[in-house]
């Protein structure tokens, strides 16, 4: 074999590498995963709301799918994000109530899966699952790229002076730029970390602090809700007074509808990059909150529910198990992969998010709760839930509740013993409106073994039942 001959066979032979490492990478889809923090059911247009405008989310909804039975891991921040990031559910993940509980060693989450498959990942938001010196903090649960915050508090202010980033391995105190809003310099982190990955797999978890308290919120996004003269559009406004652990806000409503305005801005940033960089085809978008809408802040329980309708024809809000606390809005957009303008009735939960990106990733997860609904989102194959779903709560008394099929049953404890249980068929009550206990007690003791048998009880003395 001659010099030139072998050069040759050598470059065709590169080459050839070359190609079949981009078509290895262009099978492993980029992953973005969009967080609301406290927005409820029916926050958004595409699930009825009248009085807030969320074009581009809608949008999202319209070029994918639109899911109306998906529930979120728990009815508040922590355990619901805690349940994503693990696949497992209330009953079983490490954290199960609010509080600076951090991850464990022992917990194998999302971004350490993918990394099985060479995904970069990157996160900008409210983290909430380990403080630094923890087994929780970001750089030692798979995360290449943090920009947020990692206590939870740090996420009820919207203008804080600093936040955390992964500097040289570690998570890092450093400077939100003068007079940018908290969600900006996320959004802003999240753009960033697109341009730098976008040649490679990546997955990308985007926790904006939007709609959360407090009510405060960029003047742009404010002015659409408020008349020429600088008062509210909205009736009846009852402002939230200085002093409080939330910020003074005149009008709250106004504000809260211009937060998820101000969210659904920053989310048609991110779709809009994704169409500029042509990494449309090749990027699965999913956007979901992680519990009911809240009542804080100088919000109301009226305003969430009589006058937004922000959980939409559920009964409740956050803090809640009936539906409002706990079913939430989910879409899912893949252009070419996930069939356009489509609604889903699939009872699917967060613990199900780690199952089904493995499966579409060909990564191996750990053992979970949840069940892959892949077939279902690519519209393959309708599938039925075969398992049950379950939440157990922690604040004002203890609180399970689960869903078989049509039937939702929720139990209430007084102290340590179980005070009594109410029973609904959602088919027919989606509302919950009618107690169907008394009617159907055989049902009711088959969902109590349900709650029994799913339960394994915490080695934490926070999440004991007392």
């Amino acid at each position: 074999m001659n010099n030139t001959f072998f050069i040759k066979y050598l470059l065709v032979y590169v080459f050839f590498l070359m190609h079949l490492n981009v078509n290895a990478q262009r099978t492993r889809p980029n992953i973005i995963l969009i967080l609301a923090d406290d927005m409820g059911y029916g926050d958004l247009g595409c699930y009825g709301q009248q009085l807030i405008k969320t074009p581009n989310i809608d949008r999202l909804a319209k070029e994918g799918t639109r899911f109306t039975n998906f529930y979120a891991g728990s009815t508040v921040c922590a355990p619901s994000r805690a349940s994503l990031m693990t696949g497992q559910h209330s009953g079983h993940v490490s954290i199960r109530g609010n509080g600076e509980v951090p991850l464990s060693a022992a917990d194998s989450i999302l971004p350490q899966i993918l990394k099985q498959k060479g995904y970069t990942n990157g996160m900008a938001g409210k983290w909430g699952l380990g403080l630094p010196g923890t087994t929780g903090v970001p750089e030692k649960k798979g995360w290449d790229f943090f920009a947020g915050h990692l206590h939870h508090v740090e996420g009820h202010y919207q203008k804080p002076d600093s936040a955390w980033q992964i500097v040289n391995g570690k998570s890092t105190k450093v400077k939100i730029p003068e007079g940018m809003y908290a969600n900006e310099w996320f959004n802003q982190s999240a753009l960033d970390f697109i341009q730098q990955n976008q040649k490679q797999p990546f997955f990308l978890y985007v926790s904006y602090t939007l709609p959360h308290a407090e009510l405060v919120v960029p003047e742009k996004y404010l002015q659409q809700y408020l008349n020429a003269n600088g008062t509210s559009k909205f009736s009846h406004e009852k402002a939230q007074p200085p002093g409080m652990h939330y910020g003074p806000q005149p009008y709250p409503k106004a504000a809260y509808a211009a937060m998820v305005t101000q969210m659904d801005d920053y989310i048609g940033n991110i779709i809009a990059l994704l169409k500029k960089l042509k990494l449309e085809e090749n990027t699965l978008v999913i956007f979901a909150s992680d519990n009911g809408t809240h009542t804080e802040g100088g919000r109301t329980k009226k305003d969430a529910a009589e006058f937004f309708k922000s959980s939409g024809p559920l009964k409740g809000t956050k803090r809640d198990l009936y539906e409002g606390g706990i079913r939430i809005p989910f879409i899912a957009s893949w252009k070419k992969h996930v069939p356009a303008n489509t609604v889903s009735d699939y009872s699917g939960s967060f613990w199900d998010i780690v199952p089904t990106l493995t499966e579409l990733t060909g990564t191996k997860p750990p053992q979970v709760d949840g069940v892959s609904f892949l077939s279902t989102l690519m519209h393959k194959k309708k599938m039925q839930r075969k398992t049950p779903l379950y939440w157990e709560f922690y604040e004002g008394g203890f609180k399970q509740a689960v869903r078989k099929g049509n039937w939702k049953a929720i139990r209430f404890y007084k102290g340590t013993s179980a005070e009594r249980t109410e029973l609904y068929n959602l088919l027919k009550d989606i509302g919950e409106k009618k107690n169907l206990a008394a009617v159907y007690p055989a049902v009711v003791k088959e969902m109590e073994g349900l709650m029994d048998k799913e339960r394994v009880p915490s080695a934490n003395v926070l999440f004991q039942i007392k």
